[in-house]
């Protein structure tokens, strides 16, 4: 017993000290992201973005119709009309990426990229280790939840870059956010590890707990790319309506996918995820009825879920109707992940519920 107690400790000891070391990787991983950034220039594709979008708007604008009299040519004019595009509907090429089309910038991108890998296995073998270390699996209170989830964010993004889509500008939105996580995880959320209490003692920590840190790191990725995407989608209108827009605007968000492909990306990210939100509350339900005798009990958590499932159920039928596509689909799609948030800090720190244990 004192031999087992003993090198549990050590594990956990382990596991901090790989948390902590990917924590210093990710650091080194930001400052690549940052120099490939700024070091990396816009290509020709990303240059000629803006006046393609200009040239796009003014054709629109303003169509000459020939009409034949008599053998010759009049030429008329049609009045111009201005009208804001639907999204997706301009013909805007993708930017060229952080890099710019460079090889230097390139070179820092991959090279971000390789830390980012290297940083992603340090701290999910302390993930593993953390695991190891309390004979369960690892996300039984926020630090551990916490964790687990940044590990999960970034093997869902290389999971993209290895399937050779177009994601490496979502690297260092990603990687800070990620070193925010870890940082808030380490200095508050620390908590010693120790074994749960027996309403959690169950094969159903597995199931609902693993399939919930799952889809909130994906839905993650979907909110950071709706998110560019209103950006990038009010720099593209800004063009077509003849605006100016800051050399800082332009250096960036020029160098971004479309509007209408982060759109895109965001809509076929949260769709997808939605049925597996929809199973983690159906999971988590059938584990309440278990645990304490009840499948809904109005629970704070219970009902910030629900309230999450809701939000994500009106974006997608947003989408679906007319005249809610993009910006409005887009406000919704945002306040559906606040939602989340709030469901996993605001829930578990400020409310007091069924599912605060372990402190925190």
């Amino acid at each position: 017993m004192i031999l087992a107690a003993t090198t549990n400790e050590s594990l956990a000891r382990m596991s901090d000290m790989l948390i902590y070391s990917s924590m210093a990787v990710y650091t080194l991983a930001f400052f690549a992201h940052i120099a490939e950034w700024v070091l990396g220039s816009r290509s020709k594709v990303g240059r000629t973005a803006a006046a393609l979008t200009s040239r796009t708007a003014a054709a629109t604008a303003a169509v000459t119709v020939r009409v034949k009299q008599a053998g010759s040519t009049a030429v008329l004019d049609k009045p111009k009309v201005v009208t804001r595009a639907a999204a997706g509907t301009r013909d805007v090429p993708d930017g060229p990426g952080a890099a710019g089309g460079t090889v230097k910038g390139d070179l820092y991108g991959r090279i971000a990229v390789s830390l980012t890998v290297l940083a992603f296995l340090v701290e999910a073998s302390g993930v593993v280790t953390r695991a190891l270390s309390v004979q369960r699996a690892p996300w039984g209170n926020m630090y551990e939840f916490s964790t687990t989830f940044s590990t999960v964010a970034v093997g869902a993004y290389l999971g993209f870059l290895f399937a050779k889509k177009n994601v490496r500008w979502l690297g260092l939105p990603l990687v800070t956010t990620v070193l925010l996580d870890l940082g808030v995880a380490t200095t508050w959320l620390k908590t010693p590890s120790d074994q749960l209490v027996p309403a959690l003692d169950s094969y159903w920590l597995w199931i609902h707990v693993s399939t919930a840190i799952f889809c909130g790191a994906v839905l993650y990725l979907g909110a950071v790319a709706t998110l560019l995407y209103l950006f990038r989608d009010s720099y593209e209108n800004k063009l077509a309506t003849g605006g100016n827009p800051g050399a800082f605007a332009r250096s960036v968000l020029e160098r971004l996918p479309a509007a209408a492909s982060l759109d895109k990306f965001a809509y076929r990210v949260n769709a997808a995820i939605f049925p597996l939100w929809t199973f983690t509350i159906i999971a988590g339900a059938i584990w309440a009825g278990d645990a304490w005798g009840r499948y809904w009990g109005w629970d704070a958590k219970e009902v910030w879920s629900f309230i999450t499932w809701v939000g994500y159920a009106a974006y997608l039928h947003a989408r679906a109707t007319a005249g809610w596509k993009g910006r409005k689909a887009a406000y919704i799609a945002l306040v559906a992940f606040g939602c989340f948030l709030f469901n996993y800090y605001g829930v578990n720190i400020f409310v007091s519920s069924k599912h605060s244990y372990s402190g925190v």
